[in-house]
């Protein structure tokens, strides 16, 4: 009979984490090595999920076999690349700068996703105004579906949102997702020019919940940090010395014109009451158990694990292999 913990706030502490980080980083260095390269490329967007990726790499390796690659568009922020390179420059590894906006305009990106925009606010103007789109945060707590909204911002800071009807939300999501896909095989270019492993930075929430575009930031050799829940991977960013700027910055989804938090878009809630919820949702806690800890009600446990069940069964398919017993 296995021994379960009792459920507590403090249940997702890293006890002994120099041995977990050796751990995470042997294993990294085994797992390259076995598919017979030599050393990682990693995306780095001055978050904290790359910028711990790239320290556990720089671990594994030895900077000299890193290479991080700051993969801006026109959309992006300017901070993102500042971070980068202070990140890069801590860990003394090498960055460069691959700029993917031609590579967005000939795919028509921007195009494409303005186009949709335009049919639910005529007055939009990309040259002026700022787009987002953003999930029902009350959803969540009522058991409803997901239900997008498209919000714009004119160039005085004003903000109208409207329920973003799914034709257009369809395709400002395909013509987003252009994104990933091109940052993508930007890596892998890096990668098979040097022989090296592309690594991903995807986390546990992110892999589970499938908030990420398939063939794109989850087309990686090795996932070092994919079954790390988010609050671990802040402790390993503040043992390992990772840049306060970068610990203290807001989880983005840095994909829209206008700034827009990932609680915001697609998690519905905090990060570090999240994590401790999916643990006890994928660990078979009790709600009463849960919810006693959390100053929640069963009843809102429960309604929080059937929006969980909702989003793994819609993004089944992104973690599927591709389908090939005919």
């Amino acid at each position: 009979m296995s021994f379960k913990q009792p459920f507590s706030p403090d249940i997702l502490k890293i006890q002994d984490i120099e041995t977990f980080i050796a751990r995470l980083t042997d294993k990294l260095k085994n797992d390259v090595l076995g598919i017979r390269k030599q050393g990682g490329v990693i995306g780095i967007s001055g978050g904290i999920d790359s910028s711990v990726t790239l320290a556990l790499a720089v671990k594994a390796f030895g900077a000299g076999r890193v290479l991080g690659i700051m993969l801006p568009e026109k959309d992006s922020s300017t901070d993102s690349k500042d971070f980068a390179l202070e990140l890069a420059k801590k860990f003394s590894a090498e960055a460069i700068d691959e700029n993917i906006t031609g590579a967005l305009e000939g795919f028509r990106c921007y195009q494409r996703r303005d186009e949709a925009v335009a049919r639910v606010f005529p007055e939009y103007n990309p040259t002026t105004y700022k787009m987002k789109i953003g999930i029902n945060q009350t959803g969540m707590s009522q058991n409803l579906p997901p239900v997008f909204s498209l919000t714009i911002i004119d160039p005085h800071g004003g903000q109208k949102s409207k329920i973003l009807p799914v034709k257009e939300y369809l395709q400002i999501v395909a013509a987003s997702n252009f994104k990933q896909r091109s940052r993508m095989a930007m890596l892998y270019y890096h990668a098979e020019v040097r022989n090296y492993a592309v690594i991903g930075t995807s986390n546990k929430h992110e892999i589970e919940q499938g908030f990420f575009v398939k063939y794109g930031d989850s087309g990686v050799d090795v996932m070092p940090i994919g079954n790390l829940y988010k609050t671990q991977v802040y402790q390993i960013a503040d043992y390992i010395g990772i840049p306060d700027e970068i610990v203290k910055r807001t989880p983005t989804t840095d994909t829209y014109s206008a700034e827009q938090t990932q609680e915001e878009f697609f998690y519905q809630l905090p990060y570090r009451e999240m994590d401790l919820l999916w643990y006890g949702y994928e660990n078979e806690y009790s709600p009463e158990e849960i919810g006693a800890v959390m100053k929640k009600t069963p009843e809102e446990i429960g309604l929080i694990f059937n929006n969980f069940k909702r989003k793994q069964k819609a993004t089944d398919y992104l973690r599927m292999s591709s389908i090939k017993d005919y």
